[in-house]
């Protein structure tokens, strides 16, 4: 059996939305200092909608997938449903991750809440 998926291979090999938003409306950064990923996410946000996003992750295939597949999950997508993503969403949304790598799909979900976070900061929008 092999130990990724082939979307895992595919979101690792041609990543979708990889870049820098200049002027992001919310930036969220985290890091796992075990396993040394690094991810910040890039927002911009137009009438509560996720307009664009952006990622740069330095980390493994599982952690620049899990990036990949979640600026995915939440381009187009309004903030209310953006703020309900979970890790467990988009390790099913890659058709699973190794358990010993599901820490990667949580960064995930943890760098677009903190987007959101820095979003409500800037703007003084609940979200």
């Amino acid at each position: 059996m092999a130990l990724y998926s082939e979307k895992v291979m595919d979101h690792f090999r041609n990543p979708r939305n990889v870049g820098v938003i200049e002027d992001a409306d919310g930036i969220g950064e985290v890091g796992n200092a075990k396993c040394g990923d690094i991810m910040r996410m890039y927002l911009k946000i137009e009438d509560d909608v996720v307009k664009d996003v952006k990622f740069e992750t330095f980390g493994c295939a599982s952690a620049i997938a899990s990036s990949s597949m979640a600026t995915e999950l939440i381009k187009g997508q309004p903030l209310s449903e953006v703020r309900q993503l979970t890790n467990k969403a988009v390790a099913e949304a890659l058709d699973g991750l190794p358990d010993y790598k599901m820490h990667c799909s949580v960064l995930a979900e943890e760098a677009i809440q903190s987007a959101l976070e820095d979003y409500s900061r800037k703007t003084g929008k609940q979200v």
